[in-house]
């Protein structure tokens, strides 16, 4: 095993805890879905469904250099694109109704990518018209005083969406915590019975967590078939790993799994044709590891200490872009890929349940 293969699984020990069947056809209206993204319950009905909804647009690519082969997607616009659906649609509410989305924001301690995080939201919820919300606790809160915030925000119904920004500090029950939120109010999707109907065949979550939907809408918004791929997901946390594993497994996918312990990662990997990184570990993923016209989706965001930026560090991916960007077709980039279509799916997620709430087609 290689010495990076080996330096990530050490790392993640020290920080990852432990009917009958019908022809059916999606027929998909861009003018009235804001998302490209099929129904999971549409996947579900027979095996031999062929999806035929299509991107009526050449998707968002950034320009390559004379080596690269990969087309680069373009998060940025791509989210940019749905967000001015989702600001329609708020606006028509409040027209009808004359109320908006509400989203909810609990924040413990001070660190700084949890600021950063947040902040992106609430201006993204800004963008949109989407009110947003924010409780701010200490760092040595209790248990208790992070469930009688999300208790206040399940009983208020002007909020829509309620999200616990994670990670919490080591000394809280993140479970007892998340189970603690209103099911039609997990916009995060990470209650266990949203987790549970993502795993289900038959079922479908209220949400799907935003990271791995977002991986989603980049792979059929830049027309990559899914159904029948062999796709390899290197992490298998709660947040992104594992739920981006269901959901690839529901569009048909045929999933493996990398995780700390799983030896030769490289040989595994290499015969991906859908790759998606979310192990955390800065350029773990090298060009060896990705086949030639493989598709790779980075979720990875580390900072990393540069003295030629103005903020001392630069973030990087899990994927070692210059080197990957030659073998791969289609890659996302670090930053500007998953990331702003993670907040996105945040905002259609609010907006899906306030609808749902508010009886607002």
């Amino acid at each position: 095993m290689s010495f990076v293969a080996l330096t990530w699984m050490n790392c993640i020990r020290r920080h990852l805890l432990p009917k009958a069947r019908f022809l059916h056809t999606l027929q998909v209206l861009q003018s009235e879905q804001i998302l490209m993204s099929p129904s999971l319950a549409s996947l579900d009905l027979p095996d031999i469904w062929t999806p035929n909804y299509s991107c009526q647009s050449s998707p968002a690519i950034l320009k390559s250099g004379n080596e690269q082969t990969a087309m680069v997607l373009d998060g940025k616009l791509m989210s940019t694109e749905i967000r001015s659906k989702i600001a329609d649609q708020v606006r028509q509410m409040k027209k009808c109704l004359g109320k908006v989305p509400g989203l909810a924001v609990i924040l413990v301690g001070q660190r700084k990518d949890s600021l950063t995080y947040v902040r992106n939201k609430i201006i993204a919820c800004e963008e949109v018209g989407i009110k947003s919300l924010v409780t701010e606790l200490p760092t040595d809160c209790a248990d208790a005083d992070v469930q009688n915030a999300v208790m206040r925000f399940n009983k208020d119904p002007s909020v829509h969406g309620i999200l616990v920004q994670l990670p919490l500090p080591q000394h809280l029950d993140e479970e007892k915590i998340l189970d603690a939120l209103c099911l039609e109010k997990d916009v995060d999707g990470f209650h266990p019975l949203n987790m549970g109907n993502l795993a289900l065949r038959g079922r479908e979550p209220l949400f799907t967590p935003c990271t791995p939907k977002a991986c989603i809408e980049l792979l059929i918004r830049s027309g990559v078939k899914i159904m029948g791929k062999k796709a390899v997901v290197i992490g298998r946390s709660n947040i992104v790993g594992l739920p981006t594993s269901l959901l690839l497994q529901r569009h048909h996918a045929t999933v493996t799994i990398i995780h700390a312990f799983t030896e030769n990662p490289e040989q595994i990997t290499s015969k991906a044709d859908i790759v998606v990184s979310a192990a955390g570990v800065p350029n773990l993923v090298r060009g060896n590891w990705i086949k030639s016209g493989a598709t790779v989706i980075d979720v990875g965001t580390s900072p990393v200490e540069d003295l030629s930026c103005e903020e001392g560090y630069r973030l990087v991916g899990d994927v070692c872009y210059e080197e990957v960007v030659k073998v791969a077709s289609v890659i996302t980039p670090v930053p500007g890929g998953v990331g702003p279509m993670t907040v996105t799916m945040l905002l259609v997620n609010t907006l899906d349940s306030a609808k749902r709430m508010l009886n607002f087609t």
